[in-house]
């Protein structure tokens, strides 16, 4: 369903995205639509029919939004940046979490861009003020070895206003924050997400051109987790431990009260200190 911006205070224009963007891969093709499922299933379809690399879809808002592990994400309409965009590297399978930091940073600039000071909590939050702002999600297709695509989604909290958080989201709504909250004032909806959208057109550049290394470093500037106590939840499993950083793979290592090192692949991440 396209959108009716009829409806919107201050709706996403595909013209207004398009005038803010540099010429280069990332959005080369933009879809906006009103409603969606989810931006990254909707993009996901696209890809199947052989959309081209750097395809964008936003929407304004999503009934069925996801962050890792399945939880909801919360998608009011017509205040936040729901987005999500489709790669097609050269990559092995191996390569998919590093590559996906591409989405935190690029995230991170564009919070910058404001005069705001972000940081990254692994995975994907990026926080402001110790409290988050936004989310990623990466979903690679891979046959074999070989990755067929990779689609980056975007969450990010732009206008939404506290009080919505807190009813929506009930006790993580305290840890959860927009950027309007952070700055005092509205941000524009379509100058950020072409901003957010040119930073990820340079880290794919940066990433073509120097590789998994530079996306690393960059990524280990931002990170808080890393010498701090944590506790961990993957699947079954939960323990405390002290954050080493991340392995040159993108996975989180902890070393725990025994000193045995675990490697956390996709587990759930709570600081203690």
């Amino acid at each position: 369903m396209r959108v009716d911006t009829t409806a919107l205070e201050s709706p996403l224009s595909v013209a207004a995205i398009r005038s803010r963007l540099a010429a280069g891969v990332v959005g080369c093709r933009l879809e906006l639509y009103h409603t969606v499922a989810s931006t990254n299933a909707a993009l996901r379809e696209l890809a199947r029919e052989g959309a081209p690399e750097g395809t964008v879809v936003l929407a304004e808002t999503q009934t069925g939004g996801r962050g890792r592990a399945g939880k909801p994400w919360f998608s009011p309409p017509g205040v936040n940046l729901y987005a999500s965009v489709l790669f097609r590297p050269a990559i092995a399978a191996g390569g998919a979490a590093v590559f996906s930091f591409m989405a935190s940073l690029a995230v991170t600039d564009a919070v910058r861009e404001l005069g705001l000071a972000p940081a990254i909590k692994w995975p994907n939050d990026v926080l402001v003020g110790g409290r988050k702002v936004a989310g990623t999600l990466a979903e690679a297709a891979v046959t074999g070895e070989r990755v067929e695509h990779v689609i980056l989604g975007l969450g990010v909290n732009l206008n939404v206003g506290a009080e919505a958080l807190a009813t929506a989201l009930g006790d993580a709504g305290r840890r959860t924050t927009s950027l309007r909250e952070a700055l005092g004032r509205p941000v524009d909806r379509n100058e950020f997400a072409a901003t957010c959208l040119g930073c990820l057109e340079e880290w794919r550049i940066v990433h073509a051109e120097q590789g998994d290394p530079a996306l690393l470093q960059a990524w280990r500037d931002l990170d808080i987790v890393s010498g701090r106590r944590v506790q961990v939840r993957e699947g079954a499993q939960v323990f405390d431990g002290r954050a080493r950083g991340v392995d040159a793979a993108g996975h989180l290592e902890v070393e725990d009260v025994r000193g045995r090192i675990h490697r956390v692949v996709a587990g759930d991440i709570r600081l203690l200190e």
